[in-house]
């Protein structure tokens, strides 16, 4: 097993411009979802896919993509949880987390533990919504969203089928990211943040996972995105913009076969 990549930081600021890619796929929308509609299509897996948002994104933002998919033979659905913002919106303390957490205590709690709080939340949705249905989840999540499908995917290997990410964080957290200076002017220790992720691989994810990602990415760290703890990891990279992942016609057939493979 490789270790992780050594001196990470979040992604420099003057590398913002480049998201601005993601208003022209926003502006050419219509035309690749009139020709999903319009191509012959397989017989759609035996899979219930359910998209997850990023960091201060709800079901809204991904609409295009499931839009995609359903045109495509997929039964598809939003994480219905509202916006995600990473657990800062939900009062709680550390001992509320799941026993599936085995995180270490602190004497100062400033909400570091917020994202595994909303890991609990996504479990119990797909536990109460799908544990009766008879098709397999597989789990869509963009940033943020894909970190969360992870660890969902972790803790319910029998109802998740598999995971598909898209520009998502996998080391540090919000560490290696755009948002690590807000995280850090919340009080919040990001080192802590690091190291619980890292401990929480000691589990390995068993299903299989696509990460799609880019090395021009200016919000999260592209090396913050390559797995190098799952058995059973594809990495795809792409040249799009990371506010335009669930908007680009090009993303939206890498999903597709990941989900036909």
């Amino acid at each position: 097993m490789n270790n992780p990549e050594p001196l990470l930081t979040p992604p420099s600021r003057r590398a913002f411009w480049k998201e601005s890619r993601a208003l022209v796929d926003l502006a050419r929308l219509p035309a690749p979802l009139l020709a999903a509609k319009l191509r012959s299509k397989p017989p759609a897996p035996s899979l219930h896919v359910v998209t997850v948002p990023g960091f201060g994104a709800d079901d809204w933002s991904m609409l295009p993509i499931r839009k995609f998919l359903r045109a495509r033979g997929f039964t598809a659905d939003g994480w219905g949880l509202g916006r995600n913002l990473g657990g800062l919106n939900m009062t709680h303390s550390l001992s509320a987390l799941s026993d599936r957490w085995d995180v270490s205590d602190r004497e100062q709690y400033n909400g570091e533990a917020g994202v595994p709080y909303l890991v609990d939340r996504l479990y119990e949705r797909l536990v109460e919504r799908y544990s009766d249905s008879d098709k397999p989840i597989a789990l869509v999540g963009w940033s943020l969203g894909g970190y969360l499908a992870r660890e969902a995917a972790r803790d319910l290997p029998d109802l998740v089928d598999r995971v598909i990410t898209m520009g998502s964080p996998v080391i540090g957290g919000p560490k290696y990211t755009a948002t690590a200076k807000r995280f850090r002017e919340l009080g919040q220790d990001l080192d802590w943040i690091e190291a619980e992720i890292t401990r929480r691989e000691s589990r390995p994810i068993q299903q299989p996972i696509t990460s799609i990602y880019i090395k021009s990415d200016a919000i999260v760290n592209w090396r913050a995105a390559i797995d190098h703890y799952s058995s059973n990891v594809e990495h795809i990279e792409v040249d799009v913009a990371h506010l335009g992942f669930a908007f680009n016609s090009k993303v939206w057939r890498l999903v597709e076969e990941a989900l036909r493979a």
